[in-house]
């Protein structure tokens, strides 16, 4: 499986979280599709089919992760 450049991970997961703060605060359709649009590029990116495991996947590969903790994982 290809692998995302780190920056182009980082790039969308803040992406991601400043439409959630938009879409939280306006809830316009506009930022919801392009919510959708980032989050099916992370899917894609991460190798995931949900958005929740691909944040998961793509902070996982970000500089400075720590990969020994899957506490993230565990319920």
């Amino acid at each position: 499986m290809l692998m995302a450049h780190p920056a182009v991970l980082q790039n969308l997961v803040d992406q991601y979280d400043t439409l959630r703060v938009l879409r939280a605060e306006d809830g316009d359709a506009e930022v919801q599709r392009r919510m959708d649009d980032v989050a099916y590029t992370l899917c894609v990116a991460t190798g995931t089919r949900d958005i929740d495991a691909a944040l998961i996947a793509a902070r996982h590969q970000l500089p400075g992760a720590r990969p020994q903790d899957d506490s993230v994982l565990t319920t």
